[in-house]
């Protein structure tokens, strides 16, 4: 490969992440590489379902809210430009999400659920049973009610990431497919860049954005202790059946695709790097599919498999500067990471441009493993 000058910027992970932020970067004129085991963006962003909701899943992910309420608000204009220098369609969709309630004291649920959105700032209202029926009619009969968040949206994330990288090497990235990445190169108390395939490559930034890998990387653990979390999924089609929104429930969501297709996720389990799509895992998938839309009866599985979402001690994700000079993180964003991916590109670049950031990111520095592991330690 043979390098002459010290990058600007070398990212380890062309995963949506990693490809954003070089895109981000190299735009802003700074030289970047991207190096990735695999093919760029054949991970988690490959497997992903591409809903963009910043609603918290639980009271542990409320942190995250501004950082996702800040992302969506970039989304429109990323994907204008992204499309733009990339020549690609990425299949966004911003038609809301409806939320949808079967059983139990539906109504405290309801009053809970749209409260707690209006304190986050997010869109949310309660719609009855027939009103849901009414915009979804493919929504079942035994809908008892439903939640409607009008500003959420969804993407095709195969092809967005598929342009991203494409728009990030029109902007001037190098990217490198294959190329393993062993260790950070250190020089010092200083990240001096990346180890390669045994080659230093030199870098005024290193980022390391890659995914649930992040931990192999020798020297990154520390910042980025992330573990796989395992999520299976299916793609349905069907004739006569049409949904316009991502629909949710307790047990399953549907993302609508343009081509036609409606995606089936996502379980969570933890069971190292393996990626085996199993029969307990598509019937809980297609039991919770046809609960929701008893019209996807007939439809035929077109597609399954599993994916690999970086999960972090504290299920937030990891981003920021850390202790060792030159070195950020930009991993851990769980089931988020194409929700998160502008606002995370837009952070890790005006950190590494301005050395400061136009939103707090304290919560979710790299610095809240390390000091707990070190004590650990002594």
């Amino acid at each position: 490969m043979g390098w002459m000058d010290t990058l600007d910027v070398a990212i380890a992970g062309g995963g949506i992440i990693g490809a954003t932020i070089a895109f981000e970067s190299a735009h802003a004129g700074l030289s970047v590489a991207v190096f990735d085991r695999q093919n760029p963006g054949e991970g988690a962003s490959w497997a992903a379902a591409g809903i963009l909701s910043p609603a918290p899943e639980n009271a542990g992910m409320i942190s995250t809210v501004p950082l996702g309420r800040a992302s969506l608000a970039l989304y429109p204009e990323f994907v204008a430009t992204i499309e733009e220098l990339s020549g690609e369609s990425v299949g966004f969709r911003p038609k809301g999400t409806l939320e949808a309630f079967f059983s139990g004291d539906v109504q405290a649920k309801l009053n809970t659920i749209v409260a707690l959105h209006h304190g986050l700032g997010l869109r949310a209202e309660p719609l009855r049973a027939e009103d849901a029926r009414e915009i979804e009619p493919e929504l079942s009969n035994e809908l008892e009610a439903a939640v409607l968040r009008p500003d959420e949206a969804s993407v095709d994330n195969r092809a967005l990431t598929r342009a991203v990288l494409i728009a990030a090497e029109r902007a001037g990235a190098k990217i490198f497919p294959g190329r393993k990445v062993q260790s950070l190169y250190q020089s010092g108390q200083r990240c001096a860049g990346l180890i390669v395939d045994q080659e230093k490559i030199a870098a005024r930034w290193t980022v390391i954005a890659a995914g649930c890998h992040s931990a192999e990387i020798e020297g990154s653990a520390i910042y980025a202790p992330l573990r796989p979390a395992k999520g299976q999924m299916i793609a349905l089609r069907a004739s006569d059946f049409s949904v316009q929104r991502v629909l949710w429930s307790d047990s399953v969501y549907l993302v609508p695709r343009n081509d036609g297709r409606i995606l089936v996720g996502a379980t969570v389990e933890y069971v190292g790097f393996e990626k085996q799509v199993n029969a307990a895992g598509m019937q809980k998938l297609l039991a919770g599919a046809l609960q929701l839309a008893p019209g996807l009866a007939d439809a035929q599985i077109e597609e399954s498999w599993a994916g690999l979402r970086p999960d972090s001690p504290d299920h937030l994700p990891i981003i920021g500067p850390t202790d060792l000079e030159g070195l950020l993180i930009a991993g851990g964003h769980f089931r988020s990471g194409i929700l998160l991916a502008p606002i995370t590109a837009q952070l890790v670049r005006e950190w590494i441009t301005l050395q400061n950031v136009s939103l707090d990111w304290a919560r979710f520095s790299p610095m809240r493993f390390v000091e707990t592991a070190r004590a650990t330690n002594t």
